[in-house]
C-alpha cells in the first residue's frame, strides 16, 4: 500500500463497515463513519509507523479493491512473537471474487515467512459469514472472546488462531 492507496482504502474500509456491521452494531455508529477522517488515519499510519504494520492491496484492471494490515499480536500495550491480521476489507462490489482470499492467503504467507508460528486474528461474534471465510482458510476460534461496546450495545469479538509452518 502507498499514500497514493489511502483514499480508496478508507473508503473500502468505512464501507465495508457499514455493509458487514449492519444490524450488527448501532446504525448510527455506521452512519457516522468518516471516509475523510479515515484517510488521515491511514495516511499517519504510514507516514509514522515502525514498519512494523504491513498494510497490502488487492487490485483488479488497476483498481484497489481490497486491503488487508497485519503485524505482531498485541496483547494489551505488548506486542508478542506472533502475527495478527488486524483488518481485512473488500469493496462490497468485490466480494466473493477472491479478492479477500488473496490478501488473507498473501498476510499468512508473509507472517509464515518472517517465522510467526501463529497468526491471529479478531471477529464480531455475530459476523457469521467473515467467521465461515476465516474457518475456510484454516482458523479456528479459540476460546478467547473481548468485550466490544458501540454507543452502550454490547459486539463481543471473538479470537481466531491459525497455526504456522515456516
Amino acid at each position: 500500500m502507498t499514500l497514493a492507496d489511502c483514499d480508496r482504502v478508507a473508503e473500502i474500509r468505512v464501507r465495508g463497515w457499514q455493509t458487514a456491521y449492519r444490524g450488527l452494531m448501532p446504525q448510527s455508529h455506521l452512519d457516522a463513519l468518516s471516509v475523510t477522517e479515515d484517510v488521515e488515519r491511514r495516511r499517519a499510519g504510514l507516514l509514522g509507523g515502525d514498519g512494523s504494520v504491513v498494510n497490502l492491496v488487492a487490485e483488479r484492471a488497476g483498481a484497489v479493491v481490497g486491503w488487508a494490515a497485519h503485524g505482531p499480536y498485541r496483547e494489551g500495550e505488548d506486542r508478542t512473537e506472533d502475527a495478527e491480521l488486524y483488518a481485512l476489507y473488500v469493496d462490497p462490489a468485490h466480494v466473493g471474487t477472491g479478492a479477500g482470499r488473496a490478501l488473507l492467503t498473501e498476510a499468512v504467507r508473509r507472517t509464515a515467512f518472517r517465522g510467526h508460528r501463529r497468526v491471529y486474528l479478531w471477529v464480531l461474534e455475530e459476523n457469521v459469514r467473515a467467521r465461515r471465510f476465516y474457518e475456510r482458510a484454516g482458523f479456528h476460534a479459540d476460546g478467547a472472546k473481548e468485550p466490544f461496546d458501540v454507543e452502550g450495545t454490547a459486539v463481543p469479538e471473538v479470537r481466531y488462531v491459525r497455526h504456522l509452518t515456516a
